[in-house]
């Protein structure tokens, strides 16, 4: 209660039934398309495949990075967006998570409530014994008391609750135990195999929550233990493990996960602690809603930072000739940076995945082609800052200047350029 109080579980029962219908339909539907990927992460330099193969669904536009890979939403159905889907099963796949984050937000809303109800409680019943204890303290001394009790007892804006409930994406996920032929073990517990390692979730809102929604096929194969004498946790049931972040002197906790069970990591326990999966025995889903850090992630963010860049590009309306409005070394480094960005952050990170993609919906080929647009008139400036710097009429200590910060860049585009190459 006091180490893991921001842990919310709700067994399958208190979801409506037709809700599990469609959102387990929806995930084999999705398997049944071939929509799920392992991914190519890279983690120290290195890269790996995921054990777990995944797949984003979200809000149009919006991308997810995790270990150095940006995912790319298959959008959910969104009005004022016109969304084609290979199949309608694909769009009904889309249409059914989407209708669960809506319910999972209201959830959330509504656990936090709870949880602020019950400090604000909590505190107000310490106070008052504090009182008790201390009834010969002076007048003053009471008041400052108050003062600083008022202060905390304040109830939580609800902006700010529905700012960090308000999932925009989730990430999906699929694993078949039996098919992995090596799966590491929890080091510190002796929790059994895991399907996922410790880790927090990346790229997330400050203090937001994280719903997921868990669903495991099991048969009649794969049974509990029913034995008396088994220790720790049932190895053919999934579980989810958490324990609190670099502290492997409290106890860790493992929690069972049957078909249609949700857990909520509310406020700051994603920061705080650390969680992990643990393998089962029969292939399961699970559908992780996020609220997603999007000020650098969104199509509409990187079109703009295009559109900054490209300012600094000018067309003379007689001869159509290119050239640079200014050479100022700010102005210069703020449209290689935006290069850069465009290049690796996006355009390579999205052909890096192959035409994945296309299995479910055309949506990213088109912002992709004004990406490529773009960037194709950036290099043309880069191209224009050289040939312009090799001038002799520049003034010297601009041009110093403006070479320092250009070479920087090129030598980080340059040595980029190879990684993804190698890759």
């Amino acid at each position: 209660k006091s180490k893991y109080s921001k842990l919310i579980f709700r067994k399958s029962d208190t979801v409506p039934e037709d809700l599990h219908q469609m959102v387990q339909e929806s995930f084999l539907a999705l398997r049944e398309h071939n929509c799920f990927f392992q991914d190519l992460v890279r983690i120290k330099g290195k890269d790996f495949l995921t054990p777990v193969s995944r797949i984003l669904i979200g809000n149009p536009g919006c991308t997810y990075k995790y270990l150095n890979t940006r995912l790319f939403t298959v959008p959910w159905p969104t009005e004022s967006y016109d969304i084609k889907y290979c199949s309608p099963q694909i769009h009904d796949a889309c249409k059914a998570l989407k209708r669960l984050n809506d319910y999972l937000h209201i959830e959330t809303v509504q656990a936090l409530q709870g949880q602020n109800l019950l400090e604000n409680k909590e505190i107000k019943d310490t106070t008052v014994i504090d009182r008790k204890q201390s009834f010969a303290a002076s007048l003053t001394e009471q008041e400052s008391v108050s003062k600083d009790q008022s202060s905390v007892c304040v109830s939580e804006d609800d902006r700010s609750i529905k700012n960090r409930t308000s999932y925009n994406l989730t990430l999906l996920n699929y694993m078949d135990p039996l098919q992995m032929l090596y799966l590491k073990q929890e080091p510190y517990f002796g929790m059994g195999s895991m399907a996922v390692s410790w880790h927090h979730d990346e790229n997330l809102v400050g203090r937001s929550a994280v719903a997921v929604y868990s669903y495991s096929c099991e048969d009649s194969s794969v049974q509990e233990s029913t034995e008396q004498e088994l220790k720790g946790r049932d190895p053919a049931v999934w579980h989810v493990g958490l324990k609190v972040a670099w502290d492997i002197e409290t106890p860790g906790l493992a929690v069972p996960l049957h078909q249609g069970d949700i857990y909520l990591m509310l406020d700051d326990l994603n920061m705080t602690h650390q969680h992990c999966v643990l393998a089962g025995l029969s292939p399961r889903f699970s559908s992780t809603h996020r609220v997603a850090d999007c000020s650098r992630g969104t199509l509409e963010y990187i079109l703009g930072q295009c559109e900054l860049a490209l300012q600094n590009l000018q067309t003379d309306s007689d001869s159509m000739v290119l050239s640079l409005k200014s050479l100022e070394a700010a102005v210069v480094k703020q449209a290689e940076e935006i290069h850069n960005e465009v290049e690796f952050e996006w355009l390579r990170q999205f052909w890096f995945q192959g035409k994945r993609y296309l299995k479910c919906t055309d949506w990213w080929l088109k912002p992709m082609a004004k990406l490529e647009e773009f960037w194709r008139k950036m290099e043309i400036m880069t191209s224009l800052v050289l040939s312009e710097v090799r001038k002799e009429q520049q003034i010297e200590e601009q041009r110093n200047e403006t070479i320092s910060c250009f070479l920087l860049l090129l030598k980080e585009r340059q040595k980029l350029r190879k990684e993804w190459t190698a890759r």
